[in-house]
């Protein structure tokens, strides 16, 4: 046995650093990155945001914005200095009143230097100044920015913020937001949650909106155009607002037909996953010519050219399934995705059944059947499916086959009590996927690890004893269900085109 024999000298210092308070400790930066293995430099560390104040003018001539975006926040460590995520240009920023200095870094960070360091717990308000055009501004080869005939939008996922708004962007920081929007009379801003008031003076008009849960900053959403809007409430009471560009030509009946359904498909929902979370819902399509929508929070968005072989209205149901599953519960990590995904498909396989044009289990039945061994699909883990398969065709339907394997698994009653308790039990926070699988576990009383590694983290098709044992057919060959290809016209249009995500997305 080794015995460590201390110095007294060195036992003399050690007592001495014990005395020195902690306020003397040294302040250091926040770091770069809020710690998410799949995108390193996303979000920031040493703070957290509660609020966000964004004051804005938009001039859809030029595409140019100019801002005051006021960030409340807490320190969460003695700092020194930290990041933002943000690509405009600023030209000044203030902490706690007082300016600080500024520089940027990296593809899209701002580094923030206040005039004397911040104490870890205090609150901070920050605020910048800026002005720029988002479409001329890339990080990581692309841009989130989207601009139209009429204007522009702000709408992508994993990231978009950054394009408009200062902020710790990644889903583990979620806040409350004011989003006031000046634009010329005629036009429209539409952004989350409730219209608050519009005022016009001198030939501009200002849109004040207010999402008043917390939300991530990917959901945060900002459309200027030329918008026909409608209004109305669900039958439970929720306010909509919808809005359509106005030159979507030949795709607007379709798209109207089908996003008018979504206080009846909220509702519909609501019997699944609980009450509805938020006080404010409704869908826009602005004139983009991308192919994905977002579950942006109460509001997603739509691309016109999904709506270019007449109305679908699974696609309303994955997105507004998202408020729940992705919104109110969001990932802890990026590569916790399957519990947005799977679940937001799992709810267009319910909505087939809903409407007799296939159950669950037959769809199950042919996604399993219609993918042999060796088909790469098997190859992704939609458990942890790597940021380049992030949006990957299996993270939906082995995700959502996953999802009906624990159906059966643990039987109806305890799954739809998964269904509907997952959701209060993280609201309004962040979970993985282990704490859905703790979770799951604990309402129905059965270990259910082999079956998650099986069906989620295996990167080969589940064999024939697993497919019996989660009762998924092994036959060959099965007839494919009515509403597969609306489904399956819900995977083209979610994806990450510019980003070269594989095309599948939200």
């Amino acid at each position: 046995m080794h015995r460590s024999i201390i110095a007294p000298g060195a036992l003399a210092a050690a007592v001495l650093l014990l005395a020195i308070p902690a306020s003397a400790a040294p302040h250091s930066p926040g770091a770069p990155g809020i710690g998410d293995p799949y995108y390193p430099a996303y979000g920031n560390g040493g703070y957290d945001v509660s609020h966000y104040d964004l004051r804005l003018k938009y001039q859809p001539a030029t595409d140019e914005l100019e801002g005051t975006a006021t960030l409340v926040a807490r320190t969460t460590q003695d700092l020194s200095s930290f990041n933002l995520d943000f690509l405009l240009d600023v030209s000044e920023v203030r902490v706690n009143g007082a300016a600080a200095s500024f520089t940027t870094s990296g593809e899209h960070e701002l580094e923030v230097t206040p005039k004397t360091p911040l104490a870890k717990g205090t609150p901070v308000t920050v605020v910048v100044r800026y002005r720029g055009v988002p479409s001329s501004k890339q990080a990581y080869g692309f841009t989130s920015w989207h601009r139209t005939p009429d204007g522009g939008v702000a709408a992508n996922e994993p990231e978009a913020a950054a394009w408009w708004f200062p902020s710790n962007d990644h889903p583990l920081d979620k806040a409350t937001y004011d989003v006031s929007v000046l634009v010329p009379d005629g036009t429209q801003a539409i952004s989350n949650g409730t219209l608050h008031s519009t005022s016009s003076r001198l030939g501009w008009t200002r849109w004040n909106w207010r999402s008043n849960k917390p939300q991530t900053t990917y959901l945060a959403t900002l459309a200027v155009g030329k918008f026909d809007i409608t209004t109305g409430r669900t039958e439970s009471g929720i306010p909509v607002l919808n809005a359509y560009s106005k030159d979507l030509g030949d795709h607007a009946g379709a798209a109207r037909a089908s996003i008018e359904r979504t206080g009846e498909i909220a509702d519909w929902l609501a019997e699944y996953f609980g009450p509805y979370p938020y006080n404010a819902l409704g869908g826009y399509v602005p004139n983009t010519t991308t192919g994905y929508a977002l579950e942006t929070q109460t509001r997603p968005f739509y691309s016109p050219r999904q709506f270019a072989n007449g109305s679908n209205v699974s696609l309303v149901v994955h997105e507004l399934a998202h408020q729940w599953y992705g919104d109110e519960v969001s990932l802890k990590r990026w590569k916790d995705i399957w519990i947005n995904e799977g679940f937001a498909r799992y709810a267009q396989w319910l909505w087939s059944e809903h409407e007799g044009e296939g159950t669950a289990q037959e769809l199950a039945d042919y996604v399993y059947a219609s993918h042999p061994a060796d088909d790469p699909f098997w190859t992704v883990k939609p458990g942890d499916p790597g940021p380049d398969n992030q949006f990957h065709i299996a993270v939906y339907d082995r995700g959502a086959l996953a999802v009906q394997a624990l159906r059966n698994e643990i039987g109806d009653a305890a799954f739809f009590s998964v269904l509907k308790g997952w959701p209060q039990k993280y609201a309004p926070g962040n979970a993985s996927v282990a704490d859905f699988q703790r979770y799951a576990e604990e309402v129905s009383g059965k270990p259910l690890a082999a079956l998650f590694d099986t069906w989620l983290f295996q990167p080969s098709k589940p064999g024939a004893p697993a497919a019996r044992a989660a009762a998924v057919t092994e036959a060959k060959a099965v007839p494919q269900p009515k509403s597969w290809k609306k489904i399956a016209a819900t995977n083209g249009v979610h994806g990450h085109a510019e980003r070269g995500h594989g095309g599948h997305g939200h």
